[in-house]
């Protein structure tokens, strides 16, 4: 991201260090991960050790250092989940995208992820793409759900 970009983020918050986390998921959003050249620049900006940046970054499984892809695909294995076939739907991922949980697809288009429990048990197996909840998902579902991604 351009400093100029950067420093939009950072002014929207005041330049003020106790929002850091509120700039550090802005940053992310934008970037799909937190940039260590961003990190050094909130930095030197808001005055605080880049160590310190680093220790928030690494602290909340919100955040990544890493590219995240595109598009995010997580699995609920939750209880509720795994009893209706989470793990059959998982499976169906990993082999169309060619990755396990935590990794991204080479052209950084998907990232996968699987969480314990997203709040909708009922709707189990659920499947959550870029913020959007996918209830009663199949293997099959799961399949045409990559196909129409994968288009887009």
């Amino acid at each position: 991201m351009k400093e100029k970009e950067l420093d939009t983020i950072i002014n929207k918050y005041g330049a003020d260090p106790s929002e850091i986390m509120g700039m550090l998921l802005d940053i992310q959003e934008k970037e799909k991960y937190l940039p260590k050249k961003d990190l050094q620049h909130l930095s030197v900006k808001l005055g605080l050790p880049l160590t310190r940046i680093y220790q928030i970054a690494t602290f909340y499984e919100a955040l990544s250092l890493k590219p995240l892809g595109h598009n995010q695909i997580h699995v609920c294995t939750g209880t509720a989940c795994h009893v209706r076939g989470a793990a059959g739907i998982l499976n169906k991922l990993e082999e169309r995208l060619g990755i396990k949980p935590g990794e991204v697809t080479s052209d950084l288009n998907f990232g996968l992820k699987t969480v314990n429990c997203v709040g909708a048990c009922a709707l189990g197996p659920v499947v959550v793409v870029n913020g959007e909840y996918h209830g009663e998902m199949t293997a099959l579902k799961a399949d045409r759900m990559l196909k129409r991604l994968m288009k887009n």
